[in-house]
């Protein structure tokens, strides 16, 4: 009921937006003006993904735009989590409540560009896809840059499909993979295929990382193991009135609630499926420790995977948790990179991991992790959340982690390169599509090679480019 609320206001604020600007309102760009560029994305919730991705995305765009021809405004739901990201460029607050701030805010911009990776589907939640959708449509009934960047789609409720289509088709989504591309153009959403946008990121240094996991107790000498769990089943989050209501008077609904009007799925198969996948997890890292002598932590890189972490660290009798909610994302990833291996079902937790060549597994929810691994040539990496024999799956991935991390790093750093490829290939797309919609904007002359399309990079990646190109 309330998605559907959701869905027609903004909607109906799209088709607000294309008459006001029929009638001559609204802000349009001019030669010797900034672009104002609005990043529309899931910032600010310490989703080390989700702020990676815009903090990417925003460099290499002002790196191929010129600093001095761009403005740049990035949302985020909760500034002291993103305090000291995305330098250079204005924060603005994305409301719990988002229908009014799009109708106001994207106006102001010349165009948006989607940094959202999963922000076609249904299922994390309606009202992120409603909330991207929006952003897009509304600048594309202006008239403006309507760009989704590394954006991915999947399965999306008929309504939802439905507004995506009506309102996208005058976007360009630059997709992160192909099965995307197929879903959107099903719905006559002009794609071009990309990557994600987190390849170039560059975190802390790695003495920090290992500094932190040094004071949690390692000695500096064993492999480390990293682990990264997530609660798979509790989603959708979908808005209730009538649940927050009972919540705000009663304090009912606690372990479901999410924020304001949202909250998880719940109920007792959800937490059934959710104890099978921390016990299956808990055990086969147990085993694998009894076998070979390792040092186990475990990294929430959203701050709503802390409660899985601290359950499988009580299974294996209290190993280390570090937090998203501890450590922003330039530290975080520099944790991550300190890593000997990794068994993830966060797909940024692979992704950031990767430059640094640490051997990886994935246990997956959805497409993203299974692309993943596939790309990288390592299908027997992959498990699934749901796997009936998840626990000895892990056990022999772990196993293959250990004893061929070699071979796997080597298909990592060709990945990485790969993708350092193709992101500087979405750079073009990009700048094509802002001479298409302004043809009057000071693009960039001349011959360029594929690495002036990125940002600037560190020395890790130039060595990768060196060894793989």
């Amino acid at each position: 009921m309330m998605d559907s609320i959701l869905e027609a206001w903004v909607s109906a604020n799209i088709e607000r937006a294309k008459a006001s600007w029929i009638l001559g309102r609204g802000e349009r760009w001019q030669p010797g003006k900034k672009l104002k560029l609005l990043f529309a994305g899931y910032n600010g919730t310490r989703n080390t993904g989700s702020d990676v991705r815009p903090e990417e995305t925003v460099r290499q765009l002002r790196h191929i735009l010129g600093a001095d021809n761009v403005e740049f405004s990035v949302m985020s739901q909760n500034f002291k989590l993103t305090d000291g990201y995305f330098k250079g460029s204005q924060q603005v607050h994305l409301p719990d409540i988002f229908p009014p701030f799009i109708a106001s805010e994207v106006p102001k911009h010349h165009g948006v560009v989607v940094v959202e990776g999963s922000a076609f589907k249904s299922k994390f939640a309606n009202a992120l896809t409603t909330m991207i959708v929006g952003s897009l449509g509304t600048a594309a009934a202006q008239n403006k840059l309507a760009v989704g960047y590394g954006s991915e789609a999947g399965h999306m409720d008929p309504a939802v499909a439905k507004m995506c289509g009506r309102y996208c088709k005058n976007s360009l989504i630059i997709t992160r993979n192909e099965e995307s591309r197929t879903v959107l153009r099903k719905l006559g959403v002009p794609t071009e295929l990309g990557t994600d946008t987190a390849w170039t990121f560059e975190p802390q240094p790695p003495e920090y990382g290992r500094k932190v996991l040094q004071d949690a107790g390692w000695d500096g000498q064993l492999p480390v193991l990293i682990v990264c769990p997530i609660n798979p089943f509790w989603w959708p989050v979908k808005p209730s009135l009538a649940r927050y209501a009972v919540h705000a008077a009663t304090g009912a609904y606690k372990e479901s609630h999410y924020r304001t009007v949202y909250f998880h799925k719940s109920g007792s198969e959800v937490d059934a499926a959710f104890e099978r996948y921390l016990t299956a997890i808990a055990n086969a890292v147990n085993a694998f420790r009894q076998q070979r002598r390792v040092f186990v932590v475990m990294a929430a890189t959203e701050q709503l995977d802390a409660r899985a972490c601290h359950r499988i660290s009580e299974k294996l009798g209290g190993v280390p948790v570090f937090t998203s909610e501890q450590y922003d994302m330039y530290q975080m990833v520099s944790i991550l990179r300190a890593g000997h291996m990794m068994a993830s079902s966060r797909f940024h937790g692979i992704v950031t991991s990767m430059p640094a060549l640490v051997p990886s597994a994935g246990i997956t929810m959805d497409e993203r992790i299974r692309n993943l691994m596939h790309d990288r040539g390592h299908p027997e990496l992959l498990m699934n959340v749901d796997d009936a024999d998840l626990e000895p799956k892990l056990i022999g991935a772990l196993n293959v982690l250990a004893t061929e991390g070699e071979r796997i790093a080597d298909g990592i750093g060709r990945t990485v390169v790969r993708n350092l490829k193709m992101m500087s290939r979405m750079g073009v797309y990009f700048q094509e599509e802002v001479q298409r919609r302004y043809p009057e904007f000071p693009t960039r002359k001349g011959e360029w090679n594929w690495q002036d399309y990125l940002p600037p990079l560190d020395a890790g990646l130039h060595r990768l480019i060196g060894m793989y190109s």
